[in-house]
């Protein structure tokens, strides 16, 4: 796909943007291992050979029937029970001396009933963002070799739920803002381009809108639906689409006069084409310049009502979770360093490649 002259100006003037460009690899680096969050930090194996066939334990479930054990119940894959039985091809002696079955298996070139040994493929990180970690002591656990970040109050492993904290952080704040804006900006561009009675009425409506206590009317609809993460995202669109609507709707009534407005209306254009194919192009530097504010603004909410505890559902990686967690306790201080280097350099990242896109939209920004 060859990109137009004009977005291939813009291309090079982000590029030329050091910093953006380097804040939107950094970015997608970590946004695209997080995607791959199950294969990084999980309790159950990526991959395992028992009796010389293949079994993927992160996308399908396993009974521990499945590898001759006892229960119709998921395998702990972390149990040396289950461990003994994948690595020698289902013996009945593991039940006596798991670990050291386990070690002697290693140690031979084992077979049971013709087949061959079985193994497991791990995560770097063998725990999932819910899995409880088998340590000695009281939580929250300090940071060591087995928990790199340490542990929270309910001995779950901190850099696991920074992992898939930062994916869904980042999922729910593409989801929210993209379809906010769109709504955003079709209806300013709708007000500016018509004006009249039509742009007194709707701004009448945003005002009245716009007061409405966003809070209140989200937690009465978790007390009435329960939390979730698609009410949530629905609740937060329903109130954040009118953070573009101002800047649209100004630039539209100050560029629907403007001579080339007037000259594709003599031509017999149609309304829609003009606005959104000859207009719209014009406002996206004033509309970009707002969206750090509004993604920033939507990660900031997510982690504020996650906070309170009127965010997402409490089994869910939550990064607001987790400052709660930081400031219930003060003793923990890899608490609150992680938190708060997380919040830094997510929100850092996103407002530098959004200023950059910024940059790149306005024709008179030009980088040496």
């Amino acid at each position: 796909m060859t990109l137009s002259p004009l977005n291939q100006r813009r291309w090079r003037n982000f590029r030329r943007n050091g910093r953006a460009f380097w804040s939107l690899i950094i970015f997608s680096i970590l946004f695209g291992l997080s995607l791959f969050a199950e294969f990084i930090a999980n309790d159950k194996p990526i991959l395992v050979k028992y009796r010389g066939e293949f079994y993927t334990p992160i996308f399908n479930f396993y009974p521990e029937t499945e590898f001759g054990g006892d229960f119709q119940t998921e395998a702990i894959y972390r149990d040396p029970e289950v461990q003994c039985l994948i690595d020698s091809g289902g013996l009945e002696s593991c039940f006596d001396d798991p670990e050291g079955i386990i070690d002697e298996i290693k140690a031979s070139t084992f077979q049971a009933d013709g087949f061959e040994r079985g193994w497991t493929i791990w995560p770097l990180i063998p725990y999932s963002y819910n899995t409880s970690v088998d340590r000695p002591g009281a939580a929250p656990l300090p940071p060591n070799s087995q928990n790199l970040l340490g542990t929270d109050d309910t001995k779950r492993d901190v850099l696991a739920r920074v992992i898939y904290g930062f994916r869904l952080s980042i999922l729910f704040t593409l989801v929210v803002t993209g379809v906010a804006s769109l709504i955003g900006i079709f209806a300013g561009a709708v007000q500016g381009f018509f004006g009249g009675w039509l742009d007194l009425i709707f701004q009448r409506i945003i005002e009245i809108w716009s007061a409405t206590p966003s809070l209140y009317v989200i937690i009465i609809m978790f007390a009435i639906l329960g939390r979730s993460f698609w009410l949530l995202v629905a609740l937060m669109i329903l109130f954040g689409w009118t953070g573009l609507v101002g800047v649209v709707r100004a630039e539209f009534l100050r560029a629907r006069n403007l001579e080339y407005v007037r000259a594709a209306r003599a031509l017999g254009v149609g309304n829609m084409t003009i606005m959104f194919r000859h207009m719209l192009p014009n406002a996206m530097v004033a509309t970009l310049t707002f969206m750090p504010f509004i993604v920033t603004g939507t990660i900031g909410g997510l982690a504020s009502l996650d906070f309170l505890g009127f965010g997402l559902p409490s089994s869910a990686p939550s990064l607001g979770e987790l400052t709660l967690q930081a400031k219930q306790n003060l003793q923990a201080p890899w608490l609150a360093f992680t938190a708060f280097f997380t919040f830094a350099i997510m929100l850092s990242l996103l407002v530098f490649i959004f200023e950059g896109v910024r940059d790149a939209f306005d024709p008179r920004k030009t980088f040496s």
